[in-house]
């Protein structure tokens, strides 16, 4: 059998859309083949062949339609591409046997024909490829290795090439066999002196994408790595891989990225194996898998290692088997054992290894997390495990998916890497302060006075909510605003704010529900303190009531300031910075006058957390201020102003107007019907805000804004149980 080297096809295509340096940028159709063997032991060529591809969609581009001179009539008469590539294969071995050689190596002028169109239009038109087209040699690459001094291999072009060695071009009308025969002469003199080529360098196309196991310390070249997004979120490495067909992977390369909630948010990160592959990769920017465009952009490798690198041995032992399929189970009961998992997933998906093909993962303390990692042998053995997606385990149902070795990784950190107590920061000095009744901060009650925000951003902060409610910020009591974390210190999309009155809070629930905060709607809740109490302790509040919060001992519950009514609180000692002097110096408590003012209280955000941190899954931020429209995060002597507000006026201005609420409104009633009822006041079409139920449905009240507080008396003393559509209408004034 002859070397590879003996023989050459020099190949040569064009698609339906760009040619040239964009070959394959546009997820256009091949249209045009041709090819042309060259015995390089003989130094003869054979016959030159050309053919027709017929598209899916003959919609050619202006500049194919200049290149090519193919019109869309020649093309529906021609073959599909896996026809033509049979007739490829045919032609190739019959003209083979007949020059007494039996194996051959593409050629091609450079790689995005094979690498670009070829292998990403097969993948997705599920073709099989023939072996040939997983090696070809690269024409400008063993060019480069003859004449160094052309210039660098992406400059190089065929006519660039040509003129180096004062070859004169060959004069050929049509398209694809102008340039094969320039191929072809350009081989034949690199064969002969002064160079005497030896076609040695080959390029090869991986059959399919190796899982595996990435260190922390592995050093990743930020050359190699792309980040795709948009990805569909049941998507696998597999996919990924295929999305990215004719370029090469790195081993494990493949690192889905997954949300604050550890679900895939639909985005990977991606390795290959060099830089050139990394650069094709990106071309494929908005590519589609399926009915979506994928976004390609650069990435560093640190963010890769951050996503894929580990340190765990058992890890690194767990992902040590090669070639196996990994599925990841979650929602699994604590007390799961391997052998409820073993006797889940039954005789028909046989884990390998048994209980060692088993991976739970746990907190760092040794808690179960309900996710666990198998691994399964072969493909059939997986997807007979994903059947029982949703199946019942106990009495809870299981979700099986696809994962990845990096996926394995970033689920182990995240969730050994949730900070306890133990590792927390030990607590900065703290000094006494005296305590007085009255705290500024939580005081717990049935009065709704409170909001809660849901499905905020997670890169939201407070000056976002300030500027999500807008004229509403006025009504914040001072240090209302409270952000909710989970365990990770991460946020949780939730806040709670305190408002200065059940109607304020009542009206901002409405008119800011489902409101847009940066791409997302937010949820707006009325709330009262009790309920938020309950759930910054780790219970839950929605529509069917209170679930209380997972801890049972009474001493668990939010702190209430009367049992620190006696004791001194603890302060921070760089807390003192932000203090006056009147409150920085430790002093004895004096004893109250008669009928004292309210005094401020104030406690340590660092023990409020350890408190509840190993109990529940949230804790609040430290209390905040945003006692002006405008938000200061640490503002100076915010304490001394808090005081001060207790002990004067309050300095915020007043909501203009005054609010009257309509009841017993009809439900088609509209803005229009209500501004007709209140004519002669001259209200404008935002003086009216309509109220909706939980169901998204009008609820028949409504709320109207009047520009002064005696045109709002007037106006319900006037209209009150008047007629609306034939229904008495009931007036109230808003306090």
């Amino acid at each position: 059998m002859a070397s590879h080297s003996d023989t050459l096809v020099v190949f040569f295509g064009a698609t339906a859309g760009a040619n040239g340096g964009k070959l394959g940028s546009d997820e256009r159709e091949l249209i045009l083949l041709v090819w042309q063997i060259v015995d390089l032991h003989e130094n003869k060529v054979g016959q030159l062949q050309r053919t027709l591809v017929q598209p899916d969609s003959a919609d050619l581009s202006e500049q194919c339609k200049e290149e090519t001179e193919l019109t869309a009539e020649e093309l529906c008469k021609a073959e599909p591409l896996e026809s033509v590539l049979q007739q490829f294969h045919q032609s190739v071995s019959a003209e083979l046997k007949s020059l007494g050689r039996s194996s051959y190596t593409l050629c091609v002028d450079g790689p995005l024909l094979i690498r670009q169109v070829l292998h990403p239009e097969a993948s997705k038109k599920n073709l099989v490829l023939p072996e040939c087209f997983y090696t070809f040699v690269d024409l400008k690459k063993e060019f480069h290795k003859c004449c160094p001094n052309a210039g660098p291999v992406n400059d190089l072009t065929l006519t660039s090439m040509l003129d180096y060695v004062c070859i004169p071009a060959a004069v050929e009308q049509e398209a694809g066999l102008r340039e094969v025969k320039n191929t072809v002469l350009l081989i034949l003199h690199l064969l002969v002196e002064p160079y005497n080529h030896k076609f040695s360098t080959f390029e090869t196309v991986n059959y399919k994408f190796e899982s595996g196991a990435c260190s922390k310390t592995e050093a990743v070249d930020s050359e190699t790595v792309i980040r795709a997004r948009g990805l569909p979120w049941q998507s696998s490495d597999q996919d990924i891989a295929r999305f990215f067909k004719g370029l090469n992977i790195a081993k494990g390369g493949v690192a889905l990225c997954l949300n604050a909630q550890g679900r895939r948010n639909g985005e990977a990160l991606v390795r290959f194996i060099n830089s050139e592959h990394r650069d094709m990769a990106l071309d494929r920017h908005k590519h589609h898998m399926g009915n979506r465009y994928i976004e390609v952009y650069k990435a560093t490798g640190e963010e890769f290692l951050k996503i894929a690198g580990g340190t765990s041995n058992e890890v690194a032992q767990f992902l040590s088997k090669e070639n196996q399929v990994i599925i990841r189970m979650r929602g699994l009961p604590f007390t799961a054992s391997p052998q409820d998992v073993l006797g889940f997933l039954g005789p028909e998906s046989p884990v390998t290894d048994g209980m060692e093909g088993l991976l739970f993962v746990k907190y760092p303390d040794g808690r179960p997390t309900g996710d666990a990692f198998v691994l399964f042998a072969c493909e059939e053995y997986a997807q007979n495990a994903l059947k029982k997606h949703k199946q019942i385990l106990g009495k809870r149902y299981i979700e099986l998916f696809r994962s990845t070795a990096a996926e394995v990784q970033q689920v182990l950190n995240r969730y050994m890497s949730t900070p306890l107590i133990s590792t927390l920061p030990p607590p900065p000095p703290m000094v006494s302060m005296p305590v007085l009744a009255t705290p500024p901060f939580i005081t717990t009650g049935s009065t709704r006075d409170c909001i809660r925000l849901r499905g905020l951003p997670y890169i939201a902060a407070i000056e976002d909510i300030l500027e999500f409610m807008g004229e509403h910020t006025i009504d914040i009591r001072p240090h209302g605003v409270h952000m909710v974390f989970n365990q990770q210190g991460r946020p949780s999309g939730d806040a709670f704010i305190q408002m200065k009155s059940a109607d304020r809070a009542f009206m901002v629930a409405q008119k800011c529900h489902k409101k847009m905060m940066k791409d997302r709607y937010v949820e707006v809740f009325q709330c009262s303190t009790e309920e938020m109490s309950f759930v910054l302790m780790g219970g839950t509040l929605n529509r069917s009531g209170l679930s209380p919060p997972p801890c049972k001992l009474p001493c668990l519950s939010p702190p209430t300031y009367a049992a620190f009514s006696a004791t001194p609180a603890m302060l921070p000692a760089e807390a003192a910075l932000y203090q006056p002097p009147l409150l920085a110096t430790p002093r004895t408590p004096q004893a109250p006058a008669h009928n004292p003012a309210p005094a401020l209280a104030y406690y340590s955000p660092q023990l409020y957390m350890n408190m509840n941190m190993s109990y529940t899954t949230y804790y609040p931020s430290p209390p905040v201020s945003p006692s002006t429209v405008s938000y200061f995060a640490a503002p100076p002597g915010s304490v001394a102003a808090a005081v001060a507000a207790q002990q004067a006026p309050s300095i915020l201005p007043p909501q203009p107007g005054a609010l009257v609420r309509m009841q017993g409104l009809p439900y088609n009633a509209g803005v229009k019907d209500i501004l007709s009822f209140f004519q002669g006041y001259q209200l404008q079409a935002d003086s009216v805000l309509m109220l909706y139920n939980w169901s998204g449905q009008r609820s028949g009240e409504a709320l109207v804004t009047f520009p002064s507080e005696k045109a709002a008396r007037q106006a319900v003393a006037e209209c009150s149980n008047l007629p609306f559509s034939g229904h008495p209408i009931r007036l109230a004034c808003c306090e």
